[in-house]
Order: C-alpha cells, then structure tokens, then sequence
C-alpha cells in the first residue's frame, strides 16, 4: 500500500468516525429534550390516554302524593354497554364475533346493536336509537336485562372484551291503591341533540348526552328540579378497556323530592268511577240513535274549591306510563297516536276541548244577572222557541212554564236561556255584522277564563274557545278558501247535503253573527269549547266566592336531604267582579239542582243537608255523534267534574259515579257521614306537607283533629 492510499483510508475513517459521533450527539439532544425538557408533557398525554371521564348520571328525584305516597320512584335494573374505542381497535372477525355473543347474550338482534352505537349525526344514525352522549364512554345496548344474562357475562369476562355491565337507575311506579295518573305524572325519554345543544348555549351542565328528561306531566314541569346533576369520574384502563383504578370522583347529585296535592286514594276512586261509568254506558242503548254509547273518552277532576289545588284528576283512554322505561317499541308508540286506540297521550282532563252544555248555564246566569235582569224575573219555559226559520227545543221537547232563573238552572231549561241570548243580542248587537258589539255573556265567560289556559303548572294546556263575534269573523277568514271551493263546484258523491248547503251558506255569509249563534252560545252549544279543567275552574269561583285560582299539582319541592326548598302557594289569579248577592243566589239554586232538579235521582239516600252539594248537570250536542254528558258539582271544599264523550245526558252517563267520589270524600255510609271512613283523614286534605325522616323515610302529615272541616 503507498504512502497516499493509506493517508485517503484515514482519511475516510475520520470522515465515518465524524459522521457516526455527529449522529449520535444528535440523537443524545434529542433523547435529552424528550425525556428532560418535555418530558412532563409526554407523560401527562400518555396518561390521559388511559384515563376515561365517566359520566355518573344522577338518581331522578322522587313524586309523591300528598300524604307522601310514592307515585314515581326509581329501581335498578342491569345494563350492558359496549365501549365504543376498544371496539374500533379489533379486526373485523374479532368485533362481529363479539357482537354476536353479546347479542345474543342479552336477547338482542346484532343490526340493533350497531345502530345503538352509532353516534348521533353519523352517517345512518337513527335518532332514538343513536348514541348521543360522549363518544369516549361505554355506550349502553340494553337496559332491563335479564339478571342470569347478566351475571353471564360477568362471570365470563375474556369472551366479553369491552362489555359493561352494571345496574343502573330507572323510572318506577308503584300506583299505591292502584292508580294510574299517567297524565298526571309523564314520562321520561332521551335527551335530544337539539335539546343538548340548548343546555349547552344555556349554560346548563344538569344534563348531557346521556340524559333522561321529562316530557309530559309533572316529569316535564318540574324537570329542573327532578333532574339532579350528573357526577363524573375518572379512572384507569388497560389496553383492553379494563378499569384498573379510580382516578378521580365527582358525586352525582340525585334529584329533589316532588310533593304533589294529588290523594292516591282519591285518584284511585276517581280513576275506578271514570271507568265504570265508560263501561256502563258503552252497554247500555242509545234511545236517539238506537244504538249502544260509544263513550269513547272521558276526563274526571277533584279540586280543592278554596285553593285551586288539584286532588285528582284522571283521564280515559289512559296508557301505562311503565312502557316508556328502557325505551318504547314502536309499536307501542304509534298505538300511543293511534285514534283507533282514542289517542291515549291526550290528557282529555286539560287538553281535550268540548262543548260544555248546560253546565255553562250558571256562568250565563251571573252574566244576566249583572246586566239588567232579576233574581225574580220570570221568563217562558215552553218546549221550543223560534229562531228565524228553525224550532229550538228543550231536552225531550219538556215544558215547565213561567219560571225564574234557579228554577231554570234546576231543570235545565234551554228555551229560557235561549231567550235570554237573543234579548241581549238584540239591545246590543243586532248588526250581524259588527264585531265590535258588546256582549255581557261573552264578556261574563272570559271574566270566568274561558277562552285562556288556566295557568295549570302541567305543560300542554289548551286554552278552549269562547265563540264570540270576533273568533266568528276570524274563522270566516282562515276557511272561506276551503267552503268556497266546495261550494262552488257541483255536489258530488263524497260530499253530503249537509256540507255542501253548509258550505254555500258559510261561503255567502258565514262571517255574521245572528241571533241563533247568540241563542246557542248561552246554553253552552255551538262553537264555543271549554276543557274539564277549565269548568272545574269557573265552579271553585262559585264556590268560593269569586277568586278565580291557577290550577296547581305540585305542593312543595323538598331536597334529596329532606328539607323542605320551596313550597308552591296556591295563586290567585283575578276576583270575579259578581256581586255576593248574585253569586248566593247561583249557588242556591244549584243546590235545588241536587235536592229537586236534574241530579237529585242520582243522590237520594245522600245526606244533603250535612254535605250540600250544589251540581249542574249538561248534555252537549255534536254533529254527527251521541251525546255527551257532563256533571260539574262542588262543596265548600272541593270541586267534582266528570264528562263523558257520546254516553248520552249527563246524570244519565256520570251521575252514578260523582255519587260514588262525592261518597269516598266524605266518607257516606248508609246515608250517614263518617269521616273515619273518608278517603283523605278528616275529610279535608291536609295543608300540612309529608314529614321527610333522617333515614329517607316519608311519613304523613302531622296527625289533624279526626273530623275537622
């Protein structure tokens, strides 16, 4: 080798050694700078890749009568869930095969499963079905599992990678003395995405994706409270989604206690006699059309006359409200919709809207009496009156002669209050075509709330119609398109004679307010609708003396501690401006109503001169369908109202069955009072609230004199 070519080999050697030292101090600094400089931050980001938050949903709070009787309370049930990020981690066979044995595990098909665990607003996500909380934590599959289906997986954890199982809080109903109160109560479902996004603008942090939350009833109404506020946690998992250890733990907060004015034994009565009377009816002939009643819905309401305070309240058809718990099949739900089922959902007692008939007569005679006519003035009572070109009749066409205003509400005689509208409409607004012409009958309706919610802490209230000259014009104008069209093409077979005369004459004129729309309106016919909770409303002010309260069901909120938040006082709303002569002379004669009108075959043997009852009952007349009967009735201390959709006159359909509550309130047995035997201790329901022990007990209220009223 020359002196040159071992002086390049040197050279290059030099060259590598440069090379690999200059590599090896690079890798030193950043070796260095990983491990010392930001090391910290490295290992803060591998640890929280193996710390998952935990959202801890809170136990909803508790419904309770008003002796603090549960009505809603919560129960554990298994759910199995599947952690979304481990499954994402396993090759296709290994995920279908989990899927598989974990279906049918728990009885599930695997296509249900998946949709379950596709995030809401992913392509092919089904909403309802859709997973809408967070995407990091185990996404529930199935709920109200079988406890051996359950333990199954448990005991056998390596074939179940990355499945949950855990019990978990639901709704539960223990309908003490068997009552229903669906309406009453509502149900819970899952929170929706719109309804997430809102919480989160609000700054809302009581729920998140995988809330429940109220959407009918007191659920829906007092939902804030009932709700609680979710806990989080922290914790620890393996490469296999394992919990290894609790990191960190924030408690949920259950939910406050609801004390409502609802009586369970009161519901359970009024829920009983409701029914029977529907079954009584559907078996029972229709002398009009011939025919069984179909008697296809009713609505009953007991309130406190003083306060305003709901007691029970019911309403048929009814549904179970346990078919919402763990998710509602769809064929439950369009069932739920269904009108051949009688739209269950609909709450008739505040929602359903009716012509009230002649129970609206007593509201008329306090209008009449206000504005010039007498407690002595004698009016006709002949079997019918003529209007225009058209007879209006009494009931079966009866005559009682000249008679006054009380012997007119005792036996609901319509052609004197047919009279009564007409002469009012003809001092005042005899020009069909103002809208503008005073009204005292009108005008004494509204001051009675009809026509407007009645402030009811429920959600959903419909607000009934008062069909004066205004709404008449208003009708006109939102309908006049539809009724023109018909009546302006040649009658065909799909439209009867009445609709197409109706329709040219509602076309050419339907906007005039003439004197039978005023004759009608007084006897509680025609367009006017009221709901049942609306009536029970108008006679708490008879019986009380003219305060006209919001309908409350909620007494008080009470914390999961058992201290008392906040207690809900009854609201008056407004004072009816009737004399207290006027009103004594209304409730006088409703009481003859009882003793010697239209309700008294219905409560012979009652001891009326200790418990008076002051009734009215109602027949309303729809086109095209039987009769439906109404009794309203009220004491010094609660207000009784029944309908019944096409079950024929109103003591006819429901007279038994006010009876029958009127008997369990006051405790009548063999004609005699007996206030050990009332439903509610005493008689009256207490003011007093449930007493709420240390140990989460809940006890009746403190101990009333026995027979105090």
């Amino acid at each position: 080798m020359t002196q040159g070519a071992s002086h390049r080999s040197r050279l290059r050697l030099i060259v590598i050694q440069t090379l690999v030292f200059s590599l090896l101090a690079t890798l030193g600094v950043r070796l260095y700078y990983l491990q010392v400089i930001s090391g910290e931050t490295y290992r803060g980001q591998a640890a929280s890749q193996s710390v998952r938050e935990i959202v801890v949903q809170p136990q909803r709070g508790l419904v309770v009568d008003a002796m603090g009787r549960p009505l809603v309370t919560n129960r554990l049930t298994w759910v199995v869930s599947v952690d979304r990020t481990l499954l994402g981690k396993m090759s296709e066979a290994d995920r279908a095969g989990l899927l598989e044995r974990t279906g049918e595990a728990i009885s599930v098909d695997v296509a249900k499963i998946e949709r379950r665990l596709l995030l809401c607003g992913d392509a092919g996500a089904v909403a309802g079905e859709c997973w809408n909380g967070s995407p990091f934590q185990p996404v529930p599959v199935a709920s109200g599992v079988e406890e051996a289906a359950a333990l199954r997986i448990l005991e056998q954890p390596e074939d179940f990678p990355g499945v949950v199982v855990e019990q978990q809080s639901v709704r539960a109903y223990p309908a003490p003395y068997g009552v229903n109160a669906a309406h009453v109560l509502g149900y819970v479902s899952p929170i929706t995405s719109d309804e997430l996004d809102e919480a989160k603008e609000a700054g809302d942090s009581s729920v998140n994706g995988a809330s429940v939350v109220g959407r009918a009833g007191v659920e829906k109404g007092y939902d804030e409270w009932l709700r609680g506020q979710p806990g989080y946690q922290k914790v620890a998992v393996d490469s296999k989604g394992r919990v290894r250890q609790d990191v960190s733990d924030l408690q949920a907060q259950p939910g406050d206690t609801l004390v409502t004015s609802i009586d369970a034994k009161v519901q359970s009565v009024v829920e009983e006699q409701l029914a029977a009377a529907i079954a009584k009816q559907r078996a029972t002939r229709d002398p009009v059309t011939k025919r069984n009643f179909e008697a296809d819905s009713g609505a009953a309401i007991v309130m406190e006359a003083r306060t305003g305070r709901i007691v029970a309240m019911a309403s048929q058809p009814t549904y179970d409200p346990e078919v919402w718990v763990g998710g509602i099949s769809e064929k439950q739900l369009k069932r739920l919709y269904s009108e051949a089922a009688g739209n269950p959902l609909l709450a008739r007692s505040f929602q359903g809207q009716f012509a009230p008939g002649s129970t609206w007569k007593p509201f008329m005679t306090v209008g009449a009496l206000r504005n010039g006519y007498a407690p002595d003035t004698v009016l006709g009572c002949p079997s019918s009156v003529q209007i225009g070109n058209r007879a209006f009749h009494n009931h079966e066409s009866s005559a009682y002669g000249s008679v006054t205003f009380a012997r007119a509400l005792e036996v609901s005689c319509n052609t004197f209050f047919y009279q009564v509208g007409m002469k009012f409409w003809q001092r005042f607004g005899s020009d069909p075509d103002d809208t503008d012409a005073k009204d005292p009958l009108v005008e004494e309706a509204q001051a009675f709330g009809f026509g407007e919610r009645t402030g009811l802490d429920l959600p959903g209230e419909a607000s009934g119609r008062v069909a004066d000259r205004r709404w008449k014009r208003d009708y006109y104008e939102s309908m006049k398109d539809y009724y023109c069209g018909i009546a302006g093409k040649p009658q065909d077979a799909k439209t009867s004679d009445f609709v197409y005369k109706f329709s040219r004459e509602f076309c050419v004129e339907g906007w005039k307010y003439r004197l039978p729309d005023s004759a009608n309106f007084a006897i509680g016919q025609g367009d006017t609708i009221v709901t049942p909770l609306q009536l029970a409303r108008g006679y708490a002010a008879l019986a009380n003396g003219g305060i006209l309260y919001e309908p409350r069901v909620a007494k008080a909120i009470v914390s999961p501690e058992g201290k008392v938040i906040r207690e809900i006082a009854p609201k008056k709303e407004r004072r009816i401006k009737a004399s207290k002569q006027v009103l004594k002379y209304v409730d006088e004669a409703l009481q003859g109503v009882s003793t010697r009108g239209t309700m008294a075959w219905k409560l012979g043997g009652f001891p009326l001169e200790k418990v008076k009852i002051r009734a009215k009952t109602g027949s309303a007349e729809v086109y095209g369908k039987q009769s439906s009967g109404w009794v309203a009735s009220y004491t010094e201390d609660y207000v009784v109202v029944m309908m019944m959709t096409q079950g024929g006159t109103g003591s006819g359909s429901v007279g038994d069955s006010v009876r029958a509550i009127w008997d369990a309130l006051y405790g009548v047995v063999d004609g005699e009072v007996r206030p050990s035997k009332a439903a509610i201790p005493g008689t009256t329901p207490p003011s007093e609230l449930p007493v709420f022990d240390e140990d989460g007990s809940i006890l009746p209220p403190a101990h009333r004199e026995e027979g105090k009223r």
